[in-house]
């Protein structure tokens, strides 16, 4: 499914209560106290809450449960920003570990709250939540809130509950749509706001998608709210993460913006810390409303944000090396966010997640091919310090969008976790840590395996083979995924485990067997169900001459496969003794 934003000929001419005279401009909603966060409470009951109750019942609520899963993540960054600076820091982890003994500082976050309430009023006369008020175009137009709503998919209404498009929207939901228009907007040609000096013939063209919309969005989740905030709250003394704490200030602390874009010097020293990255303004935003609620929008481009080498910068990511973009800029190293694919599970990214390091050489050769979210890296530090059991769990959960047609469309949007122990996180363990990503590279191959063999018997009919090879992918993937994460889970034994070097071993047989016993299955399955033509088979030709293809070679090759790339499963020695000896076997 896909979400598209209506193009900018797709707007509402304006009307009497169109103007800046409007009796709306009177009305206000302050997020500080109206409510219009959605959270689940840990009675299983969802009900929305202002900003001052978010961070009151904290300790009460299981989770965020926005519209969609990026808006989320777009409002606990939020959440985050808020905290950051209503803490000015945490400046050191000793600051962060008096919150975890201590819980919130929440007299401190209500007195923030009071003090900046005119900035989260969301239809303030002159400084409205996110938005630029005398936001317009040159002939005073504005655009249906499809253009917002990120759940409305274009096209094809009959997948969504708005049948008719978001044609008005109460004050709470819209607030809540802004928030995720700043970080995950898609590009395309937007409305050109009056005083925008990119604006060419009244069209805003592309400038990007939201600065969130370009990350593989990585956060840690805790038992309840606050846990979620304090294991994703970093510490500005954490390596790795660049922070100018005397300048970073979240978009409300900064004077009201335009509609012209930052200044290029401004622009070019910017962001300052996670306060200004999370709140980052990447668009130009005005809500048309009246008193009834909010029916329209002015949604044009802000102040655009390279990914290009972020990594210092941006916690709640994965990076990865960009071979490409050094070879076109004549970089030495340049690293990109690493996109969810939604087609992988997010245990099939577990190295990414895990294993990723920077290396402090900047020889092109010694650069790390990939760097793992720096809240992992936070996360790992608390284990090392003792504030988080090292025998225990980490949830890490993934959110981001995939956007196709030039970035102009929200294609799907990518949700999932996975809990994984603390010890994987730390240097100590690296071995364990590398164990765990091996045993998901058992399981890549095990699956090409299963793949291979459907190909096989299709091929043996005389039939094409890549729709079975990609059913047999699919199933094989599904049926191993509950016991992955199940063993994952049980590397947490704590840390005794380190001091058996064989352990890593032991754990890495135990997955295989298992992993065979599952793959064996799926493949008897299809050895049963392969047709009779299968069973005759034919002559294959290859450039290395023709040879005769059945079901019963067919599942001989895929059971040799797999002896090859689980060998702990069928032996007690070592991988590498193993392999050697499958390859002389088939020599």
């Amino acid at each position: 499914m896909a979400w598209r934003s209506p193009v900018p000929s797709e707007t509402l001419a304006p009307t009497d209560t169109d103007t800046e005279t409007s009796p709306a401009t009177s009305i206000g909603f302050d997020l500080t106290r109206r409510p219009w966060i959605p959270v689940l409470r840990d009675d299983g009951v969802e009900v929305e809450l202002s900003l001052t109750e978010v961070f009151e019942q904290a300790e009460r609520v299981r989770r965020l449960v926005g519209d969609v899963p990026t808006q989320d993540f777009a409002l606990l960054r939020l959440l985050l920003a808020i905290l950051h600076d209503v803490l000015d820091g945490p400046r050191e982890i000793e600051d962060w570990a008096e919150l975890w003994d201590d819980g919130l500082p929440l007299d401190e976050v209500r007195s923030y709250l009071d003090t900046h309430a005119e900035r989260f009023d969301l239809l303030h006369p002159s400084t409205p939540f996110l938005q630029v008020a005398d936001l317009r175009t040159k002939k005073g137009e504005y655009s249906a809130l499809d253009r917002m709503v990120a759940d409305v998919p274009n096209g094809a209404r009959f997948f969504t509950m708005r049948a008719h498009g978001a044609e008005r929207l109460g004050y709470a939901e819209a607030a809540r749509w802004v928030v995720h228009a700043h970080a995950y907007d898609p590009s395309g040609i937007k409305s050109g706001a009056e005083g925008d000096p990119r604006v060419k013939g009244g069209k805003g063209y592309p400038q990007g998608v939201g600065w969130a919309g370009n990350l593989g969005g990585v956060y840690v989740e805790g038992a309840d709210l606050r846990e979620t905030l304090l294991l994703n709250l970093i510490a500005f003394d954490t390596p790795q993460l660049k922070v100018d704490p005397e300048l970073d200030r979240p978009a409300w602390a900064h004077p009201p913006l335009f509609a012209a874009p930052l200044g290029k010097v401004e622009a070019a020293s910017r962001p300052h810390g996670p306060r200004d990255l999370y709140t980052w303004q990447s668009r130009r935003l005005r809500l048309h409303h009246d008193e009834e609620g909010v029916y329209g929008v002015l949604l044009a481009y802000g102040d655009p944000l390279s990914p290009r080498n972020m990594q210092l910068r941006e916690p709640m990511s994965s990076w990865r090396r960009s071979p490409a973009q050094e070879k076109k800029l004549r970089e030495g190293t340049i690293y990109l966010p690493r996109e969810h694919d939604p087609a992988r599970a997010a245990w099939r990214g577990l190295g990414a997640l895990v294993t990723g390091k920077m290396r402090g050489a900047e020889q092109r050769q010694e650069a790390a091919e990939q760097v793992r979210p720096r809240v992992l890296e936070w996360n790992a530090r608390l284990a090392n310090y003792g504030y988080v059991p090292t025998g225990g769990v980490v949830r890490a959960r993934l959110v981001g969008a995939v956007y196709g047609t030039q970035q102009s469309v929200i294609d799907e949007i990518v949700d999932d976790a996975v809990a994984m122990p603390v010890l994987l996180l730390r240097d100590e363990s690296r071995e364990l840590a590398v164990t765990a990503v091996d045993a998901v590279n058992d399981a890549e191959d095990a699956v090409t395996a299963l793949g291979d063999l459907a190909t096989g018997l299709a091929q043996a009919a005389g039939a094409d083979g890549e729709g079975p090879r990609a059913t047999a992918r699919d199933r094989g993937f599904g049926a191993l995924d509950h016991p992955f994460r199940s063993w994952l889970r049980g590397l947490a034994v704590g840390e005794e485990a380190l001091d058996d070097p064989l352990y890593p071993t032991h754990r890495r047989r135990e997955w295989q067997r298992e992993l065979r016993e599952i793959v064996v299955r799926l493949g008897e399955e299809l050895i049963e169900s392969a047709s009779d033509a299968s069973w005759e088979g034919r002559v294959i030709e290859t450039k290395g001459g023709a040879f005769w293809l059945n079901a019963s070679s067919v599942d001989l090759r895929f059971r040799r496969a797999l002896n090859k790339c689980l060998p702990l499963a069928v032996s007690d020695t070592t991988p590498e003794t193993d392999s050697d000896d499958s390859t002389e076997e088939e020599q």
